[in-house]
């Protein structure tokens, strides 16, 4: 190991102790202060701030891939990453080197001891999504990003990423989830995730339950920020369907009507966040007073990639790889597989993390599933096998439990000897190590 990369690692190992006994502390007067002992100047950061449940990684993606094919220098800030810890802080697409992630690093240690001592409110130290949060912000500014596309990471109105005052939010689909920190129902779980809009400022929204949706009508209104429903705006219908992708057909409320391009990411749901993206697009660029060109635009969206996210990893047996981890998503992923599978066996390679409605999702799996196997994930959080294994059987999915390689391997047999399909599921950090033991670039 070189020297840069024990001092990193070093870096690395402090800052994921920062996930231990202080957990997760929603707030934002810890973050701001560390953005001031580092002199980001958040005024000068012209940015889209993405919540949501599930879509916001893609529509993140899809928004930084056709700005930065624009011509626009770009930065991209997402969680969790999948292999190395760089990937959730890109500019031009491209994720922070090492040398300066530790430098900065240091330097997000050295302010927030100034930070936690000062007396200030919010003075505590910072936890792993602050003190990661300063650091892409710093990186930003001393990159001169011209516009930052940021994705929540628990939330919204207490997130970290809610200091800035952006050119415009977006909130995707809102489900069900983190019920320990964002509330029981789904208002309230939307009174949380539409914290993000700030007065005056438009928001983007895509398909909602009509309970969520009321929700954000309801703080746009009181905010006076313009709201733009994606499906007022783009309508999107899917022409062709394969694994390389699918071919997509988009007409505005304008009257144009786009010649069709090749959409790299698959799934029904991918629509709906092309939509979203699209009605940003053209949000920003009445904020901008500047159209982007349309060639760029839908190169933008050929060129995305958003790894680990109904991703084919493998042709010969059909190896598909996703992160869907709650009910809502695994609704979509079950429903795109039934169109998909055109009549092939699938087995589920699933394991979850111990906070998880795994009845529920096994329930909305079951239609699609022939064979199960679980595998227990390296983390504290793993769900227990047994726990794992009842939800799946009270579903009505018989399983069988081994370790992840051993699974895998077994899983990529079962589906070659049957021309089947291999599905790994239930949670991004199974997507992680899933994408490693296969050696799957990021």
């Amino acid at each position: 190991m070189s020297q840069l990369a024990s001092i990193l690692n070093a870096k690395l190992t402090y800052l994921y102790g920062r996930t231990g006994g202080r957990g997760i502390r929603l707030g934002l007067d810890t973050t701001l202060a560390l953005v001031r002992e580092l002199g980001v100047d958040l005024d000068r950061l012209p940015c889209i701030h993405v919540a949501g449940t599930n879509g916001k990684g893609s529509v993140c993606a899809m928004l930084e891939s056709v700005l930065r094919t624009a011509g626009l220098r770009t930065g991209l800030y997402t969680s969790p990453h999948l292999i190395r810890f760089n990937e959730r802080i890109r500019v031009d697409g491209a994720p922070i080197p090492d040398e300066d992630l530790s430098r900065l690093l240091g330097d997000v240690e050295a302010a927030d001891a100034r930070q936690s001592a000062s007396g200030a409110p919010g003075a505590r130290p910072g936890t792993f999504f602050e003190l990661t949060t300063a650091v892409a912000l710093k990186w930003f500014q001393e990159q001169n990003v011209q516009i930052a596309i940021l994705e929540t990471g628990l939330g919204g109105r207490l997130d970290s990423t809610n200091i800035v005052t952006p050119l415009l939010s977006v909130i995707t689909e809102i489900g069900i989830e983190h019920t320990d920190y964002l509330g029981t129902t789904l208002p309230e779980i939307a009174a949380e995730k539409a914290g993000i809009i700030k007065p005056s400022r438009p928001v983007v929204t895509g398909l909602q339950r009509p309970e969520a949706m009321a929700v954000i009508e309801a703080r746009a209104h009181e905010t006076h920020s313009p709201l733009w429903r994606a499906a007022d705006h783009v309508a999107i219908r899917r022409t062709k369907l394969d694994p390389d992708g699918q071919t997509l057909s988009v007409s505005t409320a304008s009257g144009d009507a786009w010649p069709p391009f090749r959409l790299p990411l698959l799934g029904d749901w991918q629509l709906d966040n092309c939509a979203i993206a699209l009605t940003a697009l053209q949000c920003l660029e009445d904020i901008l007073g500047q159209p982007l060109p349309g060639p760029a635009v839908r190169a933008g969206l050929t060129l995305v990639r958003w790894p680990g996210r109904c991703q084919i990893l493998s042709r010969d047996p059909l190896v598909l790889l996703d992160s869907a981890h709650n009910p809502d998503a695994a609704t979509a992923l079950a429903g795109f597989l039934g169109k998909f599978r055109s009549g092939r066996p699938v087995a589920l390679l699933c394991g979850m993390l111990s906070d998880k409605d795994a009845p529920g999702f096994f329930r909305r799996m079951k239609p699609v599933v022939d064979a199960c196997l679980l595998v227990p994930l390296d983390t504290p959080r793993n769900m227990p096998m047994d726990k794992l294994k009842a939800a799946a059987e009270t579903a009505g999915i018989p399983a069988a439990e081994g370790t992840l390689p051993d699974g895998l391997q077994r899983g990529i047999a079962w589906a070659k000897k049957r021309d089947g399909i291999l599905l790994c599921a239930g949670s991004l950090l199974l997507s992680s190590v899933v994408l490693n033991e296969l050696n799957v670039p990021v």
